[in-house]
């Protein structure tokens, strides 16, 4: 079961890709049959292109020497994973197929297919709208924002669930920051069988941490104000409805 609530700004599939890419520490590399997974073994250039450190010793070296031209086909799996438990903690997967060359005992992988897999379904990203687009500011430092604001701030948490609307919270559970970007804030809500996301918005882009702590104080303040106004809405509804 999911939630909804309109909002005006989301990143776009490119965006959202860069993202990923940016914030992810390992990932799955597929060549010519071999496997590996990899951590914290690459980089990302400007114009999409990723670095991969790989081990002298490893199949995917060996691959890209022994292929013909040199360029061996590969296919890139990266996980997003949510910095804050929640149920079903990957929020996408990036899947990006290509063709790998060596450069000074790199790997330099050039994508020529990227999908972006959400919950909402898969997405094919625009290869030149990937080449230049640049990852969310915020997305290096998402894990520890999200991770201080549910161990530090629960009560900041439960305060932002008044914006939220009262039928998404009917039987609600729990309550977590699952994702934060220039945009907006999104809750996972919680029931005891079932889940949904809520996305509040900024009034304006954050594009820095220091942004970021005022939009929060904003929606804090909006909560405060909905604190007030939503018993009267309720007793509206119950004189209406009855």
């Amino acid at each position: 079961m999911g939630d909804s609530q309109t909002w005006t700004a989301a990143p776009g599939a490119a965006e959202r890709a860069r993202s990923v890419l940016a914030s992810a520490w390992s990932c799955a590399v597929t060549a010519n049959g071999g496997r590996e997974e990899l951590v914290g073994a690459h980089e990302v250039a400007e114009d999409g292109r990723i670095y991969l450190d790989v081990p002298d010793d490893g199949a995917l070296l060996a691959a890209a020497l022994c292929a013909p031209r040199g360029e061996p086909s590969a296919v890139l799996e990266f996980a997003d994973v949510a910095p804050v438990p929640v149920r079903q903690r990957i929020r996408a997967r990036l899947w990006l197929a290509g063709w790998c060359a060596v450069t000074d005992g790199r790997l330099v992988f050039r994508a020529t297919r990227v999908v972006l897999h959400q919950p909402t379904g898969a997405e094919v990203v625009d290869l030149g709208e990937f080449s230049t687009a640049s990852p969310d500011p915020l997305a290096t430092a998402e894990s520890g924002l999200l991770t201080h604001l549910a161990d530090a701030h629960p009560d900041a948490v439960e305060r932002l669930t008044r914006l939220v609307e009262p039928d998404s919270l009917h039987g609600v559970v729990r309550v977590q920051p699952l994702a934060v970007d220039r945009h907006g804030l999104t809750l996972r809500i919680e029931r005891s069988r079932a889940h949904g996301d809520v996305r509040l918005p900024f009034h304006a882009p954050a594009d820095t941490v220091a942004q970021l702590t005022e939009r929060m104080h904003v929606l804090l303040v909006q909560a405060n104000a909905a604190a007030c106004t939503r018993p009267a809405l309720q007793r509206q509804r119950t004189d209406r409805d009855g």
